[in-house]
């Protein structure tokens, strides 16, 4: 599928149709164009960007995996970035991704994403509002479309704080292995996060330091925003990784603490019962001759030493307070 949005400046009009609006886009040279591609057949997309866009096969190739490192590449007649964008909003904390790639000329927009992407249809939602985004350039529309695939990143990190101050409550009063597992999820998708996030400050740390031709110097401090916000997601990635990893830390403490206690207490009465063990094992015996077979009072003076010998033991433990 093909979605293009034709602006015409001379009249700051808008046309949104499909690929027929490409040639009418090449007849008019004071026009701008947005080409969208989504679940297009590879081969005539591929044609496509090369003979109508003039864009490079090694850059399309990227453009269609299914997984690559975000990156930023320079060409003489466009600027080709490559970013992970968040799948569809699902209103709960999970990691998704598909690949959304851009192509920043001086005339079009290029964009190619492997699957439904929320930021697109947000930014198609504001081309058809305000035409005013599509009269700001291509380089604007791309900073816009990447300054809202941030803000998904930060709001979906956001969500996951609530469920982490709950989940240190439940640690301290009722800890479980559904609640290991749990955090065990978190660290794994958050590391995810940092990992492509990490990619991304990289990519617009450069785009600032190192801004192309096709980037407007009046779009600097747009091209600010979004790498600061890059890297607010990154440092939240990254805090909210540290705080899974302590709440783990401290459920793994907190449970070999009670195995510890537990060991304590079976350790105490094995200490206990080995003496008692011990004579009950000796006069077990029944040999004939042993005197205390024979004595009056035997059977109760041993019942009396052993347990003397229990709450002597028991006395110790207490007064050492391992108990």
């Amino acid at each position: 599928m093909i979605r293009t949005v034709l602006f015409r400046r001379h009249d700051q009009s808008l046309v949104f149709g499909g690929e027929e609006l490409i040639a009418q886009w090449q007849a008019e040279p004071d026009s701008l164009l947005w080409a969208d591609f989504f679940e297009h057949d590879p081969e005539q997309e591929r044609q496509l960007l090369l003979q109508r866009f003039g864009l490079h096969k090694l850059a399309i190739q990227d453009a269609q995996r299914d997984r690559h490192q975000p990156k930023i590449e320079t060409f003489p007649d466009y600027v080709f970035i490559l970013l992970k964008g968040l799948g569809p909003d699902t209103g709960s904390f999970e990691f998704g991704t598909i690949q959304i790639a851009l192509f920043i000329g001086q005339r079009f927009l290029v964009t190619r994403h492997s699957g439904p992407s929320s930021s697109i249809e947000r930014l198609l939602a504001e081309v058809k509002e305000d035409p005013a985004t599509c009269a700001a350039g291509p380089d604007a529309m791309a900073l816009r479309l990447s300054r809202i695939s941030v803000d998904r990143y930060v709001q979906r990190l956001m969500t996951l704080e609530p469920r982490l101050e709950v989940l240190e409550q439940e640690i301290t009063e009722n800890p479980n292995d559904e609640l290991l597992s749990e955090l065990t999820g978190y660290k794994t998708d958050l590391r995810k996060f940092r990992r492509v996030l990490l990619y991304h400050v990289q990519v617009f740390d450069e785009l600032r330091q190192h801004p192309p031709a096709q980037v407007r110097a009046d779009h600097v401090h747009e091209i600010r925003d979004v790498f600061e916000n890059q890297e607010r997601a990154s440092s939240l990635a990254t805090l909210y990784y540290e705080v899974a990893t302590d709440l783990s830390e401290g459920y793994i403490s907190l449970a070999s603490h009670r195995l510890n206690n537990i060991m304590k207490v079976l350790t105490i009465v094995t200490v206990v019962f080995v003496p008692l063990s011990f004579l009950a094992g000796v006069y077990g015996m029944n040999f004939e001759n042993m005197p205390e077979l024979n004595s009056r009072f035997g059977y109760f003076v041993l019942l009396g030493l052993m347990a003397a010998i229990a709450v002597t033991l028991l006395y110790v433990f207490r007064r050492r307070k391992w108990l």
